[in-house]
């Protein structure tokens, strides 16, 4: 099963459309600290088998990372986890700081 892809720009009109997403940052604290999505919430890739319980298998999730290669590896683990709804944002953060809102540095 491959993981669904979402376009930051698609991202975007998701959050403006009101949908319920629950946006899961898998980078280190120092990345999020430096540069993340508003009310995204950081569970580094490292910690995500210990935490899978923090998690709702049954919410709209939208795996965040970098440029989208942590989170296509965490959407695929939370997929085998048995999550049903998960989605990986192409081009993580750098894209959404290119296309969508300018105001979060890139790195």
């Amino acid at each position: 099963m491959s993981v669904k892809q979402i376009s930051a720009i698609e991202l975007k009109n998701r959050i403006q459309k009101g949908d319920k997403l629950f946006l899961l940052d898998v980078r280190e604290p120092n990345e999020f600290q430096y540069a993340h999505i508003d009310n995204s919430v950081l569970i580094p890739l490292n910690q995500l088998p210990k935490r899978l319980n923090e998690l709702d298998a049954q919410q709209e999730t939208v795996v965040i990372c970098h440029h989208g290669m942590r989170s296509q590896q965490a959407a695929a683990y939370l997929e085998h986890s048995g999550f049903n709804a998960i989605a990986n944002l192409t081009g993580g953060i750098d894209a959404w700081s290119c296309e969508c809102d300018s105001s979060v540095p890139r790195y």
